[in-house]
């Protein structure tokens, strides 16, 4: 399977607001920029969509991007879609895009547990394989109206939430919010647990106005299906007609291996902080001083 990324020309077509001069704006600042890494104009045009086509506020994301991806190897370093960190979450976890729009003209991406066993989940290469599948989703299908992440509680134990690891939660939090070049409109809880307001507990002090805005809680799928995600491009163990979630998955994780260099190409690009114009960038200057952060634990 050969990657075909989106093409330039059809992204201005489906967007007529993006303008290639400030396209090329963007691309000609960054190429200034020393300590940054080569983009292409499908890059640019990610970066530009994903902040409302402000060249100035693209400027800052694509560095806080490449930073970010450059001090936080736990999440964006040695990413072998056969190796064994990310094997093992797929083994565990469904991480599928559907296929479709929904109601508002967002890409949806659907992350469920799909074995229970809280011994076998890792927060951290949890994170990295959505990293991966959303890297690799944004290369082929280019800029969408908004994006919506979709995450099925069904299966998730305090056991599961205990191996969450609080700075690692603040880091990806920060990336999803800061760096990730896309539209974030929507981010929806479905099969909600009891133990919900210790998630949020978790999440909330990491989480900005716009995105707590874009949160939904759904306690059953009464309130999800058809009135924010049509059922046509549900799997059907939701009541949709797309067909079921393990082949949703299986094709996802099938483009993931059949596509290795593309995510040994990603890994070059990262920050020369020797190169950077005045000071050098740390973790700390990213997150703040991390102090002794430990799992949680409860009772």
């Amino acid at each position: 399977m050969s990657l075909k990324l989106a093409c330039c020309e059809d992204q201005y077509k489906k967007f007529p607001q993006l303008d290639r001069d400030e396209v090329l704006k963007l691309q000609d600042w960054h190429e200034k920029q020393p300590h940054l890494p080569n983009i292409t104009e499908l890059d640019a045009i990610i970066f530009l969509h994903a902040c409302n086509y402000s060249v100035e506020k693209a400027k800052i994301c694509m560095d806080t991007y490449y930073t970010i991806r450059t001090h936080c190897p736990e999440f964006f370093g040695q990413r072998d879609v056969n190796g064994h960190d990310i094997t093992a979450q797929m083994n565990i976890l469904a991480v599928a895009p559907l296929e479709g729009l929904t109601h508002e003209g967002y890409r949806a991406i659907l992350c469920k547990l799909t074995d229970f066993d809280a011994s076998k989940y890792n927060y951290v290469d949890s994170a990295k394989l959505f990293s991966m599948v959303a890297d690799l989703l944004l290369a082929q299908d280019g800029i969408a109206e908004g994006h919506a992440i979709i995450i099925d509680m069904e299966g998730s134990t305090l056991s599961h939430l205990a191996k969450v690891n609080i700075l690692a939660m603040k880091k990806f939090m920060f990336y999803i919010q800061e760096a990730l070049p896309v539209r974030l409109r929507a981010f929806h809880f479905i099969n909600t647990v009891p133990f919900m307001d210790k998630v949020l507990a978790l999440m909330k002090p990491f989480m900005k106005k716009e995105l707590l805005d874009a949160m939904h809680l759904h306690s059953s799928l009464d309130t999800f299906v058809d009135k924010h995600v049509p059922k046509m491009i549900l799997p059907s163990e939701y009541g949709g007609s797309a067909g079921t979630l393990k082949e949703f998955t299986e094709k996802t994780y099938k483009e993931l291996r059949a596509n290795p260099e593309f995510f040994v190409n990603e890994e070059k690009n990262r920050v020369d902080e020797k190169l950077r114009p005045g000071k050098p960038k740390t973790e700390s200057d990213l997150f703040g001083t991390d102090g002794n952060f430990k799992q949680l634990q409860f009772d």
